[in-house]
């Protein structure tokens, strides 16, 4: 009884550590000891569960393996986060997210087969729990798959229509596993896990990759859902906590991601925005004139702005230049030049990639600054220098009702006095579109390498 109790308000510590670590998770500035904090409580509930866990008076058994796989386990996720390049960050997320939910599946699996014939609830929140982390699970590997670029974006007509039979045909399976679970006996778990696996596969292939970081928040929420499933199967009360959080605060993320592209989650989710659609917006360029700019006198306007403002994107990641922007920005600074860096709710490939991209590179967090706040200062902002953006600085979102990403919030950089585009290339973003901000008056090219471009500025800037 003494130890029923002890663990329990170990479990409620572990609980209470989960929500300080997802409210410290809101700010930059407070992120890293957010995942710190709620770290510290998942490892209190897990030691709390080996040492004082009981069923039916006996202790757990198996502690050797279960500590040998606890090791597997963290040397596997310590090595590969080590090594992971901030360009992969996205596709890291999806894989141990997909992993999250494979764990879902099989506890709903294993329950299933330990006690198959339990009551109605029971198998009710088994099935779902088996669908919802089997979706997670295979959705979240073909999301790896499609960043790394591994696999195409595939738009089929016929392709929603299959998925609406596939989920119904789920739901079938479901009500017969709970109502009649002598029709089909055992097989039904590897069944539904089965089809599950295959709608999480089909679900993902339409969708586009500027979508790509929706669909990860929402897979993100799925795990979290299946998880909460699990603490109700095994009467956690920490793994249900964990889960709620999880779940609520991924599908609260995504409606936020949404609202931010100004688009309802149901268009996301048929795949009709950037994987190569795109209509009349994806037309020629006609007669239209890019004007391009030298390091030399791209430094001079950033040396004798009062006011320059830094807008990331994914190409900045690419080209891993977040270290030399912090020195570029720094190197402004001290000629008293006020730098900031507008950050856009979509950028990247990820939920928040730009703010870990700059955090990596020691940026100040008072210098990220949200969209909302970053477009007024616009117009009285000297010089806006765009690295590796594109669809968020894109003004066809605001003045062409053709555009796919028409309605889309954007960064408005076109409003500062000056924009220098630094790019490669005149390619297309992830919407397939070109960028109306390369065409217009106050805006010049800085062909080449972002990492190379800032390098050479860096050296011209201080030469003055």
């Amino acid at each position: 009884m003494h130890k029923d109790l002890f663990l329990g308000i170990i479990y409620l510590l572990g609980s209470l550590a989960f929500i300080v670590g997802l409210k410290r998770l809101s700010s930059p500035k407070t992120a890293r000891t957010g995942n710190l904090v709620a770290a510290a409580g998942m490892l209190l509930a897990i030691i709390g569960t080996i040492v004082l866990h009981e069923k039916d008076g006996q202790p757990i058994g198996n502690i050797v393996f279960i500590l040998a796989a606890m090791a597997v386990g963290t040397g596997i996720g310590w090595y590969m986060a080590i090594r992971v390049k901030m360009t992969k960050m996205p596709e890291m997320v999806s894989f141990f997210n997909g992993m999250g939910g494979a764990c879902a599946a099989v506890i709903s699996i294993v329950e299933f087969n330990t006690h198959p014939h339990s009551e109605t609830g029971f198998l009710v929140v088994v099935f779902a729990g088996l669908m919802i982390g089997s979706v997670s699970f295979s959705g979240s590997l073909i999301a790896y798959a499609k960043l790394a670029e591994k696999i195409k974006d595939i738009f089929v007509s016929w392709l929603q229509i299959m998925n609406l039979f596939i989920v119904a045909g789920i739901i079938a399976l479901i009500v017969v596993g709970v109502m009649k679970p002598e029709m089909l006996g055992h097989s039904i778990i590897w069944i539904i896990f089965g089809v599950s696996l295959v709608y999480g596969v089909l679900f993902v292939l339409p969708i586009g990759g500027a979508d790509m970081p929706v669909v990860i928040s929402l897979l993100n929420s799925f795990t979290g859902v299946a998880a909460a499933l699990g603490g109700f199967l095994y009467g956690n009360e920490v793994m249900l906590t964990g889960g709620i959080l999880v779940g609520s605060a991924g599908t609260i993320l995504t409606v936020d991601m949404c609202r931010a592209m100004n688009r309802p989650l149901s268009n996301v989710l048929i795949g009709a925005f950037g994987g190569g659609k795109g209509g009349a917006a994806q037309g020629s360029d006609g007669d239209q004139v890019v004007k391009e700019i030298s390091i030399t006198d791209a430094a001079i306007l950033c040396r004798y702005a009062q006011k320059v403002s830094i807008i990331p994107g994914y190409g900045l990641a690419v080209a891993q230049a977040q270290h030399v922007c912090h020195e570029f920005e720094k190197i402004l600074e001290e000629k008293g030049v006020t730098v900031n860096f507008p950050i856009h709710p979509v950028a990247g490939r990820m939920p928040g990639h730009m703010n870990v991209l700059l955090a990596e590179a020691d940026v100040p967090y008072p210098k990220l600054i949200e969209m909302d706040d970053a477009n007024p200062q616009m117009p009285n902002t000297d010089v806006v220098l765009v690295l590796g953006a594109n669809d968020v600085v894109n003004p066809a979102a605001e003045n062409d009702p053709s555009s796919p990403i028409y309605g889309m919030p954007i960064i408005q950089a076109e409003k500062a006095k000056n924009v220098i585009v630094i790019k490669r290339s005149m390619s297309k973003g992830y919407a397939g579109i070109q960028n109306q901000l390369f065409f217009r008056k106050n805006t010049r090219m800085l062909f080449g390498d972002a990492k190379d471009a800032l390098e050479k500025l860096i050296a011209a800037v201080k030469d003055m």
